[in-house]
């Protein structure tokens, strides 16, 4: 009995860096989506190969429910609330979500999407309105709209797939108008379009990352803008849908007479990339959840990453080649249980200075 009891005062004791630091993450998307199942497995990987706990619950798209979810683990006894809470922004709910876990004693962290400008200047950064918000880690969105729009437009070229008057007509299928990273994608796009004179974007929709909204929307645009022969679109499921819209109205094939670009890493756009209905895909930004897991065990071990700065935005998107898909596939194709991220510690590793939180060099 008294061992017992020494055990347990030993454990209670215990410095914060020795006990098992938990994280819950609130997960936008759907359990059976690919981009946020994908999300989903590296951070448990990663939280393995760091010793976290780590809790998720999937808001399936439902973007109110994320203040459900919320407000019951801000609700829960002190004792058993997670040491830190990971967030994204998606459709502007960033802002309610730091609200509500501030003063809470649980630190919120933002990744993939953190608040827009707008948003900022109402609000404040990390560690200035909100005290528990701590920091961000963010891909540097603008390079998936950017890149996958160069090699679009030049696959175009290429294919000599110009309109009468000698210019090439884009369409462009984004995801939505209110998430950072949503509107970074756009930018990057239309950053392409711009240094391009010989391209005309015809017209921008926004499909919710809807599959099923983008094949209704390809199904107009296919007749109001019949000379198009560019899809740009900001995740892999737009492109499908816009895809099956196309071969549906008979009007082209995919790869074919259409050429289109996306963004993600599931496996059906890594296919289609090879077969060659894909004309361009970039994607790895979903390691950001596992990188922010790195910061905040570094965080948690009493090394601050204050210095590279509290909000981060770090490339995290590759352009894929045939061959980086097929090499992915062969890697993370069976999951993530080969995924070890302890190398970019800082704690782990003291001569690491500076993060270097790319995708390219997992594989």
């Amino acid at each position: 009995m008294f061992l017992r009891r020494w055990l347990l005062c030993c454990m209670c004791c215990l410095p914060l860096w020795a006990q098992a630091q938990t994280i819950a993450f609130i997960n936008p998307g759907k359990k059976d989506e690919p981009f946020w199942r994908t999300v989903s497995e590296s951070m448990h990987a990663a939280s393995r190969s760091l010793g976290m706990r780590l809790e998720e619950q999937f808001a399936e798209r439902q973007h109110l429910s994320v203040f459900t979810i919320a407000k019951a683990i801000a609700a829960r006894p002190a004792a058993e609330r997670p040491d830190y809470v990971i967030l994204t922004n998606d459709y502007g709910t960033g802002p309610e979500l730091l609200r509500i876990f501030d003063g809470t004693g649980i630190r919120s962290f933002m990744a993939f999407s953190t608040l827009t400008t707008p948003e900022r200047v109402q609000h404040g950064g990390p560690r200035e309105q909100f005290k528990d918000w701590i920091g961000s880690l963010e891909p540097r969105a603008q390079d998936a709209g950017y890149l996958t729009a160069q090699a679009l437009m030049a696959k175009g070229r290429a294919m000599r797939a110009h309109g009468p008057d000698g210019k090439l007509h884009l369409l462009a299928i984004a995801g939505d108008r209110s998430t950072n990273s949503s509107i970074q994608r756009n930018e990057g796009m239309q950053r392409a379009v711009r240094q391009a004179p010989d391209v005309v974007l015809e017209q921008t929709v926004y499909a919710g990352w809807s599959r099923a909204k983008a094949q209704e929307q390809m199904g107009w645009l296919l007749q109001r803008h019949p000379q198009a022969r560019l899809v740009w679109t900001g995740s892999d499921l737009m492109a499908f849908g816009a895809m099956d819209a196309l071969v549906a109205a008979g009007a082209g094939q995919p790869g074919r007479t259409v050429w289109f670009s996306s963004v993600n890493t599931s496996l059906q756009a890594l296919q289609s990339l090879r077969s060659g209905q894909l004309a361009a895909l970039a994607g790895g930004h979903f390691i950001a959840g596992a990188w922010a897991l790195v910061m905040l065990y570094d965080y948690h071990h009493g090394r601050d990453f204050a210095s590279e700065g509290l909000e981060l935005e770090r490339p995290m998107f590759t352009l894929f080649t045939p061959a980086m898909a097929r090499r992915y596939q062969q890697r993370f194709g069976q999951g993530f249980d080969r995924l070890d991220v302890r190398p970019y510690s800082k704690v782990l590793n003291p001569n690491v200075q500076r993060y270097q939180f790319g995708f390219a060099q997992l594989l």
